[in-house]
């Protein structure tokens, strides 16, 4: 691989862990860059990579040859011996200084757990959150961690990922004061198990954080709250939840569309509600989630992701090192948890 000048953001992208292969990916490096200056280096097989690049190579991009690939039905826990997989090597590549984030839709797990060890965790983190952006009913969206990277988390850590998540509220979405809730079965701050009570206490004593107390699941898409904070089992369940209820939604609408010459008129005259509820539902549109707490940007997106999610988790990842959200993490944890 050649040395890439990094006047530009540089982006490691992992072109083969996807569950489609590296076309969408390359096609969503190729539109990307019709908009956004940023430098490129696609890690991958160059034979198949080349099969969707034009020729000559665009300046921009460079390959970073890599023969093997972590399927999505590999242990995780085998990753990091897999040296010569498409993550082990974009990964490294962050690492190293050649590049300032990674994007993958490749083996979640494997990018979380090498992420994590080779890029290393920012100073104070005890444990990375990856975080997922939900939409919400006034068009806005919000922000909920951790959704998966930690099953088991005491209130230390919730308490951290309330201090990341307010960070890159602040720092991506441009929010200037984010309100900060933590998930509970209940607003009263009696309610919660004790890791939850716990962690309210923590967050409550916070000062200028802006904590707002605890929230319910319905607040997550009512505009309520602007970062919800819950552990990785919890955060996960709700994800998964809310995708198969938003999939449920759209099929019971062309079901019951079917029924009669009334459904069918009506539906027509809904047409664009319908286009913008998908818009706000579809994970292409946001392109990953980010896993915050490592030293470089690390972009986790779907495995079915297309050319524009692939696109919109290069913006991303692009907005979040310009932002400089990694140093105000570090100034946050420092202040309110005095590391």
């Amino acid at each position: 691989m050649e040395h890439i000048k990094k006047s530009m953001v540089t982006i490691a992208i992992d072109a083969m862990g996807g569950d489609f292969g590296p076309e969408p990916i390359v096609e969503g490096v190729l539109d990307a860059l019709k908009t956004t200056k940023f430098n490129a280096i696609l890690v991958g097989d160059s034979k198949a990579l080349t099969t969707f690049l034009p020729n000559p190579l665009p300046e921009q991009i460079t390959i970073a040859e890599a023969s093997d690939v972590i399927a999505m039905h590999d242990n995780a826990t085998d990753a990091l011996r897999r040296k010569e997989s498409t993550i082990y090597k974009a990964a490294n590549l962050v690492k190293s200084g050649e590049a300032d984030a990674v994007v993958s839709a490749g083996h979640s797990g494997a990018t979380m757990s090498i992420a994590t060890l080779r890029i290393g965790r920012l100073k104070g983190i005890a444990r990375p959150a990856i975080a997922t952006l939900m939409p919400t009913t006034n068009g806005g969206r919000s922000l909920v961690l951790d959704v998966g990277a930690n099953v088991d988390s005491k209130a230390e850590h919730l308490t951290q990922f309330a201090i990341m998540g307010k960070a890159y509220a602040k720092d991506v979405l441009g929010l200037e004061n984010p309100r900060i809730g933590l998930l509970a079965n209940g607003e009263e701050s009696s309610k919660g198990n004790e890791v939850v009570k716990e962690t309210h206490e923590l967050l409550k004593n916070l000062e200028e954080f802006n904590f707002i107390g605890n929230v319910e699941g319905n607040d997550i898409f009512n505009g309520s709250v602007d970062v919800v904070v819950c552990d990785g089992f919890v955060g996960n369940v709700l994800l998964k939840t809310s995708e198969g209820v938003a999939e449920a939604i759209k099929g019971f609408l062309k079901a019951n569309i079917k029924k009669s010459l009334l459904s069918t008129i009506g539906s027509l005259l809904m047409v664009g509600a319908f286009k913008g509820l998908k818009k706000q539902i579809d994970y292409a549109e946001y392109g990953g989630a980010p896993l915050l707490g490592v030293k470089g940007i690390t972009i986790v997106s779907h495995g079915k992701s297309n050319s524009k999610a692939i696109k919109n988790a290069i913006f991303q990842a692009i907005r979040s090192v310009e932002s400089g959200v990694n140093n105000d993490i570090e100034a946050y944890i420092k202040r309110y948890c005095k590391v």
